[in-house]
């Protein structure tokens, strides 16, 4: 633990973390790795080591078998032709015979090799002393006297015996086989947790700062810059997180200065727009005098015309003021069909110009809410549906009490939202496809405006899918007159 908070709080750049952390995950398979290679090369040493002192013993039993075979047929013929200098052969073959034998000492024999060894040695000595006590007298030396066969066997035995420490090595070797295989087994069975428990700290390690980063984007690009951007480890990642926070610092002093804008202009345009609505509606009314059909089109143009505009500004000051966080909730009794009925009055005239058919269906449903909002929200989405219905078409509004909550939907007659709008569909300002019967296009404030009012009563706006043609939009508010009844 104290490891990863070291390297939590000291990483200078995210390559060495990625090299640190690959170095220490790397380092315990490094090390029984280089234990494994140490005893592979113990093995190999050993086994020159046993396979030289085998074929020395090997060897060395050989020429004692040829020595000793070599005394013997240099007494017989000296006997056979009674040439004392032809002990001259005895004499060589038993200086090599005592070296051989003095060699063969020297090296790591068992205990019955060893005393075969010593058996050798003194049987041998024997022979040479009587030997050479009648070298001066060589008739007094009888085949009788010197007799190779027990020597001769001896050597032979110990000559079949020279296989013993090839055989005392090769299980050496096997023993030290099998303890450094179950050594390195072990070494693996701690080290491979080790280092998986690493790989997984470092990764969590690497992928926190990656997973904070990605956190932020994503946050950013939905538009909620209102939370600082903090990410943690190595310095460079740091200081990317920095960049980051700055550009989120960024983005929400061009968002005040945008709504700032919007509601500059939108009051600048809502005084001279409300004089000539004001006057529109005088030259429609005929108060300024009788106007025959032409003018008196126009001015019905004008009219609604300038209705038109008044709502895209009411909608930028909403807008302005969703965004500025200055909207107030009053929450008072209210019903919804009174509120469905204010704003189908209010669009009459649309309606009326696209010979719109309304199925409305909704009971007095009484419920606790801002009923300024909820009408502002409920005429956003039946402009929304008239606006996208052809004409002649229909548009539904059906709205219902549910369990604990208020349902109203409103379907329209129109082509229905495409796939690629219906993720950014409550977007501000995204417009999506605009219907190919429609002459204009709207602020695309209004489906923005209406989630936003409907939200702050605790409820929520959704778009329903819908197997054929149409857009469904569904309000869906939480039903406190009814709980407290």
């Amino acid at each position: 633990m104290n490891e990863y908070r070291l390297l939590r709080h000291h990483p200078k750049s995210f390559l060495k973390l990625i090299l640190v952390g690959f170095l220490l995950v790397a380092l315990p398979l490094f090390l029984a790795l280089a234990y494994s290679a140490l005893s592979i090369d113990r093995l190999a040493n050993q086994s020159r080591q046993a396979v030289y002192q085998a074929e020395r013993i090997a060897h060395g039993s050989r020429i004692l078998v040829d020595q000793v075979a070599a005394m013997e047929r240099s007494i017989r013929l000296s006997l056979i032709l009674g040439d004392a200098t032809l002990l001259e052969g005895y004499y060589q073959a038993h200086d090599k015979f005592a070296a051989t034998s003095a060699s063969l000492a020297t090296l790591p024999l068992k205990d019955d090799q060893r005393a075969l060894l010593d058996k050798l040695q003194a049987a041998e000595s024997a022979i040479f002393m009587k030997i050479g006590g009648a070298r001066n007298s060589p008739a007094g030396l009888t085949a009788s006297t010197v007799d190779f066969t027990s020597l001769l066997d001896s050597a032979r035995s110990f000559l079949n015996r020279g296989d013993a420490p090839i055989e005392h090595e090769v299980d050496a070797m096997q023993a030290m086989a099998a303890r450094a295989r179950t050594i390195v087994i072990w070494q693996l069975l701690a080290l491979v947790p080790v280092a998986i428990l690493l790989a997984s700290g470092f990764s969590l390690l690497i992928n926190r700062p990656i997973r904070q980063i990605d956190e932020a984007i994503r946050i950013m690009g939905q538009g909620e810059l209102s939370q600082s951007i903090v990410v943690e480890g190595p310095q460079d990642l740091t200081r990317l997180g920095e960049r980051l926070d700055w550009m989120r610092r960024r983005l929400l002093d061009l968002e005040a200065q945008k709504t700032r804008f919007l509601q500059h202009v939108s009051h600048e345009l809502k005084t001279p727009l409300t004089s000539i609505r004001e006057g529109a509606d005088l030259l429609a009314a005929g108060v300024t005098g009788a106007l025959n059909e032409k003018q008196m089109q126009v001015a019905r143009i004008l009219l609604g015309n300038s209705v038109e505009l008044q709502k895209r500004i009411e909608d930028l000051l909403n807008y302005s003021a969703i965004q500025s966080g200055s909207t107030v909730t009053t929450r008072q009794r209210a019903d919804l069909k009174q509120i469905l009925d204010a704003v189908l009055h209010d669009q009459t005239l649309s309606i009326m110009n696209k010979s719109l058919q309304i199925d409305l269906n909704c009971p007095n449903l009484p419920l606790e809410c801002d009923e300024q909002k909820i009408r502002i929200a409920v005429d956003n989405l039946l402009s929304n549906a008239v606006k996208h219905s052809p004409h002649g078409g229909k548009i539904e509004i059906l709205a219902q009490k549910a369990q604990h909550s208020i349902v109203m939907d409103v379907i329209d007659s129109g082509q229905g939202v495409a796939l690629e709008d219906r993720d950014r569909i409550f977007d501000p300002f995204y417009q999506g496809r605009k219907p190919s019967h429609s002459p204009t296009s709207g602020t695309g404030l209004g489906l923005s405006i209406a989630r936003e009012y409907v939200k702050a009563q605790g409820g929520a706006l959704e778009l329903v899918d819908r197997e054929t043609g149409g857009a469904h939009f569904r309000i869906t508010l939480p039903d406190t007159c009814g709980a407290a009844s």
